[in-house]
């Protein structure tokens, strides 16, 4: 019994971490050697969504820090190994939220309060505008102009957040997103 008490709570702890944490999908070359590349310049995506100008330093400083962890040096030179750009989105979702204002009977109440008869309930719905942002992260071999990488971060926005909660959302979904970049080479 207490095996199955366990479980639950920890599946419902797991539910609800992965609904506030960031969503990472990413994808790469399996044939390309990553211990070759060591420089990286950015591009501009053509015709890519871009953000606004301090959200956009914002991206470019948290993916510099995290790839300078990694042993990546950022150039300007044409002569870089890797190109590196990025486009972002945001979404729109509806979400649905209900709540009910009684306790009705049910199980070990009886006969309601006090021993009368049968409660009544009434159930209330209501619906908001939850925004998702999306990161989209796309590294290439600057030579053969190759796409080598790609990674995707999504997360629910607070388009209310002060800025230092802002800029402290977007490192963490860098670190996340670069985790495993650059992929471990084949044994």
């Amino acid at each position: 019994m207490r095996r199955i008490a366990f479980l639950t709570v920890a599946l419902c702890l797991f539910g609800v971490s992965a609904a506030v944490g960031q969503d990472v999908r990413y994808d790469f070359d399996k044939e390309k050697d990553f211990s070759k590349y060591k420089t990286y310049r950015w591009v501009d995506i053509k015709g890519a969504d871009q953000t606004d100008a301090l959200t956009a330093k914002q991206i470019q400083s948290a993916i510099d820090a995290e790839l300078a962890t990694k042993g990546f040096t950022k150039t300007d030179a044409e002569t870089a190994d890797l190109y590196i750009g990025y486009q972002t989105a945001i979404g729109q979702e509806k979400e649905f939220t209900s709540y009910n204002t009684g306790w009705g009977y049910g199980p070990g109440w009886g006969g309601g309060w006090y021993g009368g008869g049968g409660g009544s309930t009434t159930t209330y719905g209501s619906t908001s505008t939850v925004y998702v942002g999306q990161l989209d992260l796309s590294i290439y071999d600057a030579p053969k102009k190759q796409l080598v990488w790609r990674g995707l971060a999504s997360k629910t926005l607070d388009p209310k957040a002060k800025p230092e909660k802002k800029q402290k959302n977007i490192a963490k979904a860098v670190a996340k997103l670069l985790k495993n970049f650059p992929p471990k080479p084949k044994t």
